[in-house]
């Protein structure tokens, strides 16, 4: 991962974060955001004060933050993609714990084609439930097995 990825993702991550907080609470906070991601607030200001400067948020240090438009639509865009994965990975029967780490790893990385891909594949495995309950057993004896080995 390049550190430009890296911080394209960590700006993914806030805007991700301060949508839930200010969804949830009504507003988002330097101590909700840190508390939330584990990590210090020291460390939240100045990205919040990045995010300032690129026009994600306004904020105002001891004052509070809004997203912005352009922000907002950004945090909206990663929540669906977010909610789109969960949704994607919950009815291939994959574990709660598993999913949640999978997703933090590879929602930054897919491109648009492959996210419609998988929406695609969602959508036509709810509207087939004889073809999920397939492949969800296909997993489960798969499971049973043990983990993959190289040359499979």
């Amino acid at each position: 991962m390049t550190a430009s990825s890296r911080s394209s993702a960590a700006v993914e991550d806030y805007l991700e974060r301060i949508l839930e907080l200010m969804t949830t609470k009504g507003y988002a906070r330097v101590v909700d955001i840190a508390a939330s991601l584990q990590i210090s607030q020291a460390s939240v200001t100045n990205m919040l004060q990045r995010l300032d400067a690129e026009g994600f948020i306004n904020y105002e240090k001891y004052r509070g933050l809004m997203l912005t438009e352009s922000g907002e639509a950004v945090a909206r865009a990663i929540a669906q993609r977010h909610e789109l994965l969960t949704d994607f990975l919950t009815l291939l029967g994959v574990p709660s714990e598993v999913r949640e780490h999978d997703i933090e790893g590879i929602e930054h990385h897919m491109s648009p084609s492959t996210l419609l891909a998988i929406e695609s594949l969602t959508m036509e495995l709810k509207k087939h439930p004889m073809l999920l309950k397939k492949i969800q057993g296909a997993q489960k004896k798969r499971r049973s097995r043990g983990p993959l080995r190289s040359e499979e």
